[in-house]
């Protein structure tokens, strides 16, 4: 691939944006090869978590300035179809069935902080810089409203999303779209300390848990959040891992997964 950098060791995916010279700046060859990469792993039945990073100076710095004014000559119908393959990316990350842990720094801006929402941990270097930038350009930040609506209030979005001003990364934990700050270096050890943990927790109750969140946020059917709910924890507590999970802990022992993880 040539826009990003893949690796995967014992059951942990890395995925690095890999165009430091323009600040790993979206374009289309980039959108396919995320987009790619995603859909591989939601079918990868050993993975556990996936990280989420990017080189150089900056983490995302949005939308390539030399896309953008190739877009600029675009039909309606070529811009419907280019936007419809971001919002294509941003729905296989989200639908990764597990963990997506994501360190940024530097610029986060645009289309760049759609990333941040379908992602499940995010830390942010103190002097992250972030900005909904596109009303700036006559724009609107439309393709990663679908996605940022489920981390922010529509009150967080009238004023970052109208005002196009940029914000710092405790606003951005603030509002929810970050879970952590760290100081400029040091984002790796909360991505390793979270990927710890998420290790350290049954496989399956992991990706099960991870899709419950998206159903019951989903919902405020009482009667479907019931069934769902209902049929999870006795699925679970019926399950190998379940009862090999409470078994060990009344057992007072690592579980199985644990020390598959560490062999």
């Amino acid at each position: 691939m040539k826009t990003i950098l893949f690796d995967k060791k014992n059951s942990i995916a890395t995925v690095v944006l890999n165009r430091p010279e323009l600040r790993n700046a979206f374009h289309p060859e980039m959108i396919a090869e995320i987009t790619q990469v995603f859909k591989s792993l939601s079918t990868d039945k050993d993975l556990r978590v996936v990280q989420l990073s990017g080189a150089g100076k900056s983490f995302c710095s949005g939308a390539d300035l030399e896309w953008m004014k190739s877009m600029a000559s675009f039909s309606e119908a070529e811009n419907l179809t280019d936007a419809e393959k971001l919002f294509e990316m941003f729905e296989a990350i989200k639908n990764c069935p597990v963990p997506v842990v994501t360190k940024v720094h530097g610029h986060v801006m645009g289309g760049a902080l759609g990333l941040l929402a379908v992602s499940d941990l995010v830390v942010a270097e103190e002097a992250t810089q972030f900005c909904f930038s596109e009303v700036k350009l006559g724009l609107a930040p439309a393709v990663i409203s679908a996605f940022v609506k489920e981390r922010l209030s529509v009150s967080h979005m009238n004023r970052w999303f109208l005002t196009a001003e940029v914000f710092t990364s405790s606003e951005a934990k603030e509002m929810g779209l970050v879970h952590a700050t760290s100081p400029a270096g040091a984002g790796d050890k909360a991505v390793e300390k979270w990927t710890e943990s998420l290790m350290a927790n049954g496989p399956k109750a992991v990706q099960a848990t991870k899709q419950l969140i998206r159903q019951v946020s989903a919902s405020n059917d009482i009667v479907t959040l019931k069934k769902v709910t209902s049929r999870l924890i006795a699925q679970l507590r019926a399950g190998q891992e379940g009862q090999e999970g409470l078994k060990s802990f009344f057992e007072k022992r690592s579980p199985a997964w644990l020390k598959r993880g560490q062999s």
